[in-house]
Protein backbone atom coordinates (compact mmCIF):
# COMPACT_ATOMS: atom_id res chain seq x y z
CA UNK A 1 0.00 0.00 0.00
CA UNK A 2 1.44 3.35 -1.04
CA UNK A 3 1.67 5.86 1.80
CA UNK A 4 0.31 9.40 1.50
CA UNK A 5 2.40 11.96 3.35
CA UNK A 6 0.36 14.96 2.27
CA UNK A 7 -2.72 15.63 0.18
CA UNK A 8 -2.56 18.12 -2.67
CA UNK A 9 -6.18 19.07 -3.30
CA UNK A 10 -6.29 22.09 -5.62
CA UNK A 11 -10.02 22.18 -6.31
CA UNK A 12 -10.76 23.41 -2.75
CA UNK A 13 -9.18 26.17 -0.62
CA UNK A 14 -6.64 24.83 1.90
CA UNK A 15 -7.59 25.84 5.47
CA UNK A 16 -4.61 24.32 7.25
CA UNK A 17 -2.50 21.26 7.99
CA UNK A 18 -2.13 19.59 11.37
CA UNK A 19 0.19 16.84 12.46
CA UNK A 20 -1.86 14.27 10.55
CA UNK A 21 -4.85 15.97 8.91
CA UNK A 22 -5.18 18.39 6.00
CA UNK A 23 -8.30 20.57 6.01
CA UNK A 24 -10.02 22.20 3.03
CA UNK A 25 -13.06 24.47 2.86
CA UNK A 26 -16.21 23.08 1.25
CA UNK A 27 -18.33 26.21 0.89
CA UNK A 28 -18.78 28.32 4.02
CA UNK A 29 -20.23 25.69 6.32
CA UNK A 30 -18.33 22.46 5.72
CA UNK A 31 -14.77 21.12 5.71
CA UNK A 32 -13.04 18.28 3.93
CA UNK A 33 -10.69 16.59 6.41
CA UNK A 34 -8.09 14.29 4.85
CA UNK A 35 -6.21 11.94 7.18
CA UNK A 36 -2.69 11.50 5.84
CA UNK A 37 -0.29 8.72 6.81
CA UNK A 38 1.97 11.19 8.62
CA UNK A 39 3.12 10.19 12.07
CA UNK A 40 4.54 12.33 14.84
CA UNK A 41 6.56 11.41 17.90
CA UNK A 42 7.62 13.68 20.74
CA UNK A 43 5.69 16.46 18.93
CA UNK A 44 7.87 16.18 15.81
CA UNK A 45 6.34 15.18 12.46
CA UNK A 46 8.49 12.43 10.97
CA UNK A 47 9.54 12.27 7.33
CA UNK A 48 8.42 8.66 6.91
CA UNK A 49 4.65 8.04 6.78
CA UNK A 50 3.02 4.81 7.99
CA UNK A 51 1.22 3.11 5.08
CA UNK A 52 -2.54 2.88 5.65
CA UNK A 53 -2.56 4.83 8.91
CA UNK A 54 -4.91 7.56 7.64
CA UNK A 55 -7.40 4.97 6.42
CA UNK A 56 -7.42 3.30 9.82
CA UNK A 57 -7.97 6.60 11.62
CA UNK A 58 -10.83 7.53 9.30
CA UNK A 59 -12.50 4.12 9.48
CA UNK A 60 -12.34 4.05 13.28
CA UNK A 61 -13.66 7.61 13.59
CA UNK A 62 -16.60 6.85 11.28
CA UNK A 63 -17.34 3.66 13.25
CA UNK A 64 -17.40 5.42 16.61
CA UNK A 65 -19.35 8.42 15.33
CA UNK A 66 -22.08 6.06 14.21
CA UNK A 67 -22.03 3.98 17.36
CA UNK A 68 -22.06 6.92 19.78
CA UNK A 69 -24.38 9.32 17.93
CA UNK A 70 -27.17 8.76 20.47
CA UNK A 71 -25.05 10.40 23.19
CA UNK A 72 -24.20 13.67 21.43
CA UNK A 73 -24.54 15.07 17.87
CA UNK A 74 -21.38 14.97 15.77
CA UNK A 75 -19.86 16.74 12.79
CA UNK A 76 -20.48 14.02 10.18
CA UNK A 77 -22.52 15.04 7.12
CA UNK A 78 -22.70 11.78 5.19
CA UNK A 79 -21.44 13.54 2.06
CA UNK A 80 -18.96 11.42 0.10
CA UNK A 81 -15.50 13.07 -0.08
CA UNK A 82 -15.18 11.99 -3.71
CA UNK A 83 -18.16 14.21 -4.56
CA UNK A 84 -16.52 17.48 -3.44
CA UNK A 85 -13.14 17.24 -5.19
CA UNK A 86 -12.09 17.14 -8.83
CA UNK A 87 -12.23 13.71 -10.51
CA UNK A 88 -8.44 13.39 -10.68
CA UNK A 89 -8.20 14.04 -6.91
CA UNK A 90 -10.59 11.31 -5.79
CA UNK A 91 -7.84 8.79 -5.13
CA UNK A 92 -6.39 11.17 -2.53
CA UNK A 93 -9.58 11.16 -0.44
CA UNK A 94 -11.01 7.67 -0.97
CA UNK A 95 -11.17 5.87 2.38
CA UNK A 96 -9.21 8.54 4.23
CA UNK A 97 -11.38 11.66 4.28
CA UNK A 98 -14.66 13.01 5.64
CA UNK A 99 -16.85 15.97 4.76
CA UNK A 100 -17.89 17.50 8.07
CA UNK A 101 -19.83 20.42 9.50
CA UNK A 102 -17.77 23.50 10.17
CA UNK A 103 -18.10 24.20 13.89
CA UNK A 104 -16.73 26.69 16.38
CA UNK A 105 -14.13 24.62 18.25
CA UNK A 106 -14.05 24.52 22.04
CA UNK A 107 -10.43 25.15 22.92
CA UNK A 108 -10.19 22.59 25.70
CA UNK A 109 -9.04 18.98 25.35
CA UNK A 110 -11.76 16.81 26.88
CA UNK A 111 -9.87 13.84 28.32
CA UNK A 112 -11.36 10.80 30.02
CA UNK A 113 -9.18 8.41 32.02
CA UNK A 114 -10.08 4.95 33.20
CA UNK A 115 -6.54 3.89 34.13
CA UNK A 116 -3.62 5.66 35.79
CA UNK A 117 -0.95 6.12 33.12
CA UNK A 118 0.99 8.79 31.22
CA UNK A 119 0.79 12.36 32.51
CA UNK A 120 -1.95 11.29 34.91
CA UNK A 121 0.40 8.82 36.57
CA UNK A 122 3.10 11.51 36.84
CA UNK A 123 0.64 13.98 38.39
CA UNK A 124 -0.56 11.34 40.85
CA UNK A 125 2.97 10.47 41.92
CA UNK A 126 3.69 14.14 42.59
CA UNK A 127 0.42 15.25 44.20
CA UNK A 128 -1.87 12.26 44.82
CA UNK A 129 -4.35 13.84 42.40
CA UNK A 130 -4.98 14.21 38.66
CA UNK A 131 -6.28 17.56 37.39
CA UNK A 132 -7.36 18.47 40.90
CA UNK A 133 -9.22 15.17 41.47
CA UNK A 134 -7.90 13.47 44.62
CA UNK A 135 -7.37 9.73 44.21
CA UNK A 136 -6.90 6.95 46.79
CA UNK A 137 -3.39 6.47 48.12
CA UNK A 138 -1.29 3.51 46.99
CA UNK A 139 -2.47 3.21 43.39
CA UNK A 140 -0.02 1.60 40.98
CA UNK A 141 1.01 2.52 37.46
CA UNK A 142 -1.66 1.46 34.92
CA UNK A 143 -4.12 0.55 37.69
CA UNK A 144 -7.78 0.79 36.82
CA UNK A 145 -9.36 3.75 38.58
CA UNK A 146 -12.36 3.28 40.90
CA UNK A 147 -14.37 5.16 38.27
CA UNK A 148 -13.45 7.05 35.08
CA UNK A 149 -12.49 10.69 35.61
CA UNK A 150 -12.64 13.83 33.49
CA UNK A 151 -9.14 15.30 33.25
CA UNK A 152 -9.13 18.22 30.81
CA UNK A 153 -6.09 19.81 29.21
CA UNK A 154 -5.41 23.27 27.88
CA UNK A 155 -4.63 23.26 24.17
CA UNK A 156 -1.01 24.14 23.49
CA UNK A 157 0.54 25.88 20.53
CA UNK A 158 1.57 23.62 17.65
CA UNK A 159 4.63 21.58 18.65
CA UNK A 160 4.06 22.06 22.38
CA UNK A 161 2.55 19.69 24.94
CA UNK A 162 -1.01 20.20 26.15
CA UNK A 163 -1.12 21.07 29.85
CA UNK A 164 -3.34 19.26 32.34
CA UNK A 165 -5.81 21.63 34.03
CA UNK A 166 -8.60 21.33 36.58
CA UNK A 167 -12.35 21.65 36.11
CA UNK A 168 -12.32 25.25 37.33
CA UNK A 169 -10.13 26.13 34.34
CA UNK A 170 -12.78 24.74 31.98
CA UNK A 171 -15.50 26.69 33.78
CA UNK A 172 -13.47 29.87 33.36
CA UNK A 173 -13.04 29.18 29.65
CA UNK A 174 -16.56 28.15 28.62
CA UNK A 175 -18.88 28.77 31.58
CA UNK A 176 -20.27 26.44 34.20
CA UNK A 177 -23.19 25.00 32.22
CA UNK A 178 -21.15 24.05 29.15
CA UNK A 179 -18.26 22.79 31.30
CA UNK A 180 -20.62 20.47 33.17
CA UNK A 181 -22.08 19.20 29.90
CA UNK A 182 -18.60 18.62 28.47
CA UNK A 183 -17.70 16.52 31.49
CA UNK A 184 -20.94 14.53 31.36
CA UNK A 185 -20.71 13.81 27.64
CA UNK A 186 -16.99 12.97 27.76
CA UNK A 187 -17.49 10.38 30.49
CA UNK A 188 -20.59 8.92 28.82
CA UNK A 189 -18.72 8.50 25.53
CA UNK A 190 -15.73 6.94 27.25
CA UNK A 191 -17.75 4.52 29.37
CA UNK A 192 -19.79 3.17 26.47
CA UNK A 193 -16.74 2.87 24.21
CA UNK A 194 -14.65 1.22 26.93
CA UNK A 195 -17.31 -1.43 27.56
CA UNK A 196 -17.58 -2.21 23.87
CA UNK A 197 -13.80 -2.33 23.35
CA UNK A 198 -13.25 -4.60 26.32
CA UNK A 199 -15.57 -7.14 24.74
CA UNK A 200 -13.19 -6.99 21.74
CA UNK A 201 -10.13 -7.63 23.91
CA UNK A 202 -8.99 -3.99 24.04
CA UNK A 203 -8.75 -1.77 27.11
CA UNK A 204 -9.13 1.95 26.48
CA UNK A 205 -6.87 3.43 29.14
CA UNK A 206 -7.68 7.01 28.26
CA UNK A 207 -8.83 9.11 25.33
CA UNK A 208 -9.25 12.73 24.32
CA UNK A 209 -12.26 14.20 22.55
CA UNK A 210 -12.65 17.41 20.60
CA UNK A 211 -15.94 19.33 20.71
CA UNK A 212 -17.41 22.28 18.86
CA UNK A 213 -20.58 24.35 18.75
CA UNK A 214 -22.87 24.83 15.77
CA UNK A 215 -24.53 28.14 14.87
CA UNK A 216 -27.31 27.43 17.38
CA UNK A 217 -24.82 26.78 20.18
CA UNK A 218 -25.40 23.02 20.28
CA UNK A 219 -22.54 20.82 21.42
CA UNK A 220 -21.07 18.49 18.77
CA UNK A 221 -18.38 15.82 18.84
CA UNK A 222 -15.76 16.53 16.17
CA UNK A 223 -12.31 15.63 14.83
CA UNK A 224 -10.97 12.09 15.28
CA UNK A 225 -12.73 9.84 17.76
CA UNK A 226 -11.29 6.94 19.77
CA UNK A 227 -8.37 6.16 17.47
CA UNK A 228 -4.91 4.90 18.44
CA UNK A 229 -3.67 8.47 17.91
CA UNK A 230 -6.14 10.02 20.36
CA UNK A 231 -6.34 7.14 22.85
CA UNK A 232 -4.31 4.51 24.63
CA UNK A 233 -5.51 1.11 23.44
CA UNK A 234 -4.07 -1.82 25.38
CA UNK A 235 -4.53 -5.51 24.48
CA UNK A 236 -6.35 -6.99 27.46
CA UNK A 237 -4.19 -10.10 27.37
CA UNK A 238 -1.04 -7.96 27.72
CA UNK A 239 -2.30 -5.81 30.59
CA UNK A 240 -0.73 -5.79 34.03
CA UNK A 241 -0.49 -3.27 36.85
CA UNK A 242 2.85 -1.75 37.69
CA UNK A 243 4.09 -1.46 34.10
CA UNK A 244 3.28 0.55 31.00
CA UNK A 245 1.37 -2.05 28.96
CA UNK A 246 1.95 -2.56 25.22
CA UNK A 247 -0.36 -0.49 23.04
CA UNK A 248 -1.94 -0.26 19.57
CA UNK A 249 -0.25 2.91 18.45
CA UNK A 250 3.16 4.35 17.63
CA UNK A 251 4.91 2.52 20.44
CA UNK A 252 7.39 0.87 18.07
CA UNK A 253 8.26 4.26 16.62
CA UNK A 254 8.81 5.88 20.01
CA UNK A 255 10.78 2.91 21.32
CA UNK A 256 13.08 2.90 18.29
CA UNK A 257 13.61 6.66 18.44
CA UNK A 258 14.58 6.40 22.10
CA UNK A 259 17.53 4.22 21.04
CA UNK A 260 18.83 6.87 18.65
CA UNK A 261 21.20 9.76 19.26
CA UNK A 262 18.47 12.39 18.79
CA UNK A 263 17.56 15.44 20.85
CA UNK A 264 13.84 15.27 19.92
CA UNK A 265 13.98 18.36 17.70
CA UNK A 266 13.51 18.38 13.90
CA UNK A 267 14.70 16.70 11.81
CA UNK A 268 13.99 13.27 13.27
CA UNK A 269 15.94 10.16 12.22
CA UNK A 270 14.55 8.28 9.22
CA UNK A 271 12.53 5.23 10.22
CA UNK A 272 13.56 1.71 9.14
CA UNK A 273 11.08 -0.24 7.02
CA UNK A 274 10.59 -2.81 9.79
CA UNK A 275 9.49 -0.14 12.29
CA UNK A 276 7.01 1.30 9.79
CA UNK A 277 5.61 -2.15 8.95
CA UNK A 278 5.19 -3.17 12.59
CA UNK A 279 3.52 0.14 13.42
CA UNK A 280 1.14 -0.18 10.45
CA UNK A 281 0.27 -3.70 11.59
CA UNK A 282 -0.68 -2.50 15.10
CA UNK A 283 -2.99 0.20 13.71
CA UNK A 284 -4.59 -2.35 11.39
CA UNK A 285 -5.05 -4.84 14.22
CA UNK A 286 -6.88 -2.24 16.32
CA UNK A 287 -9.28 -1.56 13.45
CA UNK A 288 -9.93 -5.25 12.81
CA UNK A 289 -10.50 -6.08 16.48
CA UNK A 290 -12.93 -3.22 17.02
CA UNK A 291 -14.84 -3.24 13.73
CA UNK A 292 -14.04 -6.50 11.93
CA UNK A 293 -12.75 -4.42 9.01
CA UNK A 294 -9.39 -4.73 7.32
CA UNK A 295 -7.81 -1.49 5.98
Amino acid sequence: MKAQHQSTIESLPLVGRGKVRDMYAVGDDKLLIVASDRISAFDVILDDPVPGKGRVLTALTEFWLGRLAHIVPNHATGIAPEDVVAPHERDQVAGRAMVVKRLEPILVEAVARGYLIGSGWKDYQATGAVCGIALPAGLRQAQRLPRPIFTPAAKAEFGQHDENVDFDYVVAQVGGELATELRRVTLALYQEAAEYARACGILIADTKFEFGLDAAGRLHLMDEVLTPDSSRFWPEDGYAEGISPPSFDKQYVRDWLETQDWDKTPPAPRLPAEVLQRTAAKYAEALERLTGRVP
